[in-house]
């Protein structure tokens, strides 16, 4: 009898002990709110579109920075970043998600590549994961969206009727169009194509080539039979530049746009005086943005570089996920998701942020740039 009632309360001791060293680990977790939150950042920072992710992944960490010398969020707790390298590649995307996913990051930013960005979004989904993409832009994200990403940069719906709406400015009528095969571009190119047509405007080449491709031969070709009074190029800067080169070489003499792919100023530095007075449908960049002189003081003191083009984005991005964070409440991802769909009105670098029924930004933020002594310049 003593044998068993000494076994019962050893029992009941070891019961008790599993069940506080339990609960006190999920009200830490949880209730106490207690530890440092662990946020995402999703960009290449390998492969040929490295700079404009590294540059990326900087503004954010800087974010951070200043985030937690204010006090953190939530009444003190800090904020720490963990960096997925997407590569610009859909492969490596989706495993860098998953990675991310397994690391219990409770949401994200970034996007940059928009056939990186795409297949992480069910990933990012099915976790029940916050993603505030701050470059990507292809309208495809938008039908693949489960819900959970939110969009800060425009869309190529946007970026086409910027782009149609300068053609027209300057009395273009016919208009040579080519891609680079991936998402971003091809769906640049058509949202452009379709605006143009319907404008009843005629497309007079239409050509795509392959990421990498460094002989534009056979466009140049067909532009100079058939020449267009402008050229749309729609995919990144390290094929752009080529392309601009070889369009000037050949005597090409008309209008020459890229898109926002090629908006860094990579573009200008590796096209040289081929790039003169080329146009650009850009983002909002840091220079030309009044709120965003003390961003590129301390940028440029953190950083050895220049803020690139999607800098003021990914800033904004990672500022709208704080402040989300702080209207929730909490740490819990399906609360920032709510927040994040409340928002009205949050003042970025870059302008106002709120969102449509489908988590797009609700206004256009492209605006037309033009190569002028070796730097882009706003046009008025």
């Amino acid at each position: 009898m003593f044998k068993s009632k000494k076994y019962l309360i050893l029992l009941l001791v070891t019961a008790m002990m599993i069940f506080g060293a339990v609960g006190c680990g999920d009200d830490t977790a949880t209730e106490d709110g207690e530890g440092d939150i662990l946020i995402g950042i999703m960009v290449p920072t390998t492969g040929s579109e490295a700079a404009d992710g590294i540059d990326m992944e900087n503004a954010a960490k800087l974010a951070v920075e200043e985030i937690n010398a204010a006090g953190g969020v939530l009444g003190g707790r800090m904020l720490v970043t963990t960096t997925g390298d997407d590569g610009c590649d859909p492969s490596m995307a989706t495993a860098a998600a998953s990675q991310l996913v397994s690391e219990e990051v409770v949401a994200l930013v970034g996007g940059y590549c928009s056939g990186a960005t795409l297949p992480t979004l069910a990933i990012y989904g099915d976790a029940g994961i916050p993603f505030v993409v701050a470059a990507s832009n292809a309208t495809s994200l938008i039908d693949e969206n489960p819900g959970w990403a939110f969009m800060i940069n425009s869309t190529g719906l946007d970026q086409a009727a910027s782009a149609v709406e300068k053609f027209i400015s300057l009395g273009v009528e016919t208009i040579g169009v080519i891609d680079s095969g991936d998402a971003y571009s091809a769906d640049l190119k058509e949202q452009t194509i379709i605006q143009w047509e319907a404008a009843g405007y005629e497309i007079v080449a239409d050509d795509t080539v392959q990421r990498g491709e460094v002989d534009f031969s056979a466009f140049v070709t067909t532009i100079m039979a058939n020449t267009p009074d402008a050229i749309y190029w729609t995919g990144y800067q390290a094929e752009g530049a080529l392309l601009i080169r070889q369009l000037r070489e050949g005597g090409y003499e008309g209008v020459i746009m890229v898109g926002d792919g090629s908006s860094a100023q990579e573009l200008i530095d590796l096209a040289g005086d081929a790039a003169e007075g080329v146009l650009c449908t850009g983002p909002p960049l840091t220079d030309f943005l009044p709120a965003a002189q003390s961003f590129i003081e301390n940028y440029e003191a953190s950083f050895p570089r220049e803020p690139g083009a999607y800098a003021a984005l990914m800033y904004d991005a990672t500022k709208l996920l704080a402040d989300a964070i702080e209207r929730a409440g909490s740490d819990d991802s399906a609360a920032i998701k709510e927040a994040l769909d409340a928002t009205d009105g949050f003042e970025g670098l870059a302008g106002p942020i709120m969102f449509t029924e489908q988590n797009t930004l609700a206004r256009s933020n492209f605006v037309i740039l033009e190569a002028r002594d070796g730097r882009w310049a706003l046009v008025e």
